[in-house]
């Protein structure tokens, strides 16, 4: 299943957020897949799009990151999917 990773940069620390990613990477399990990603223009939210079967592998991810990041993950569809279980 695909999901939406919203993640919210807590005041004034998306420097660190960038520095410890330089260092330290990601820091996902291997069964989460990063496909990509968006920042707002005004550098404090973050919208991922990731992929896993297990969606319990995003608290192993997470905690790497929950002090510097408020996390919002919303599993999602495609719009055909919607669309056919909205017209069903």
């Amino acid at each position: 299943m695909k999901y939406m990773v919203i993640e919210r940069f807590k005041p004034g620390r998306v420097g660190d957020v960038y520095r410890r990613f330089a260092e330290r990477g990601r820091m996902m399990p291997d069964r989460l897949q990063y496909i990509d990603s968006w920042i707002s223009a005004d550098l404090t939210t973050c919208f991922q799009l990731m992929e896993t079967d297990d969606a319990d592998s995003f608290v192993e991810w997470t905690r790497n990151w929950d002090d510097l990041v408020d996390f919002e993950i919303v599993p999602t569809v495609s719009s055909a999917e919607a669309r056919s279980r909205a017209l069903a």
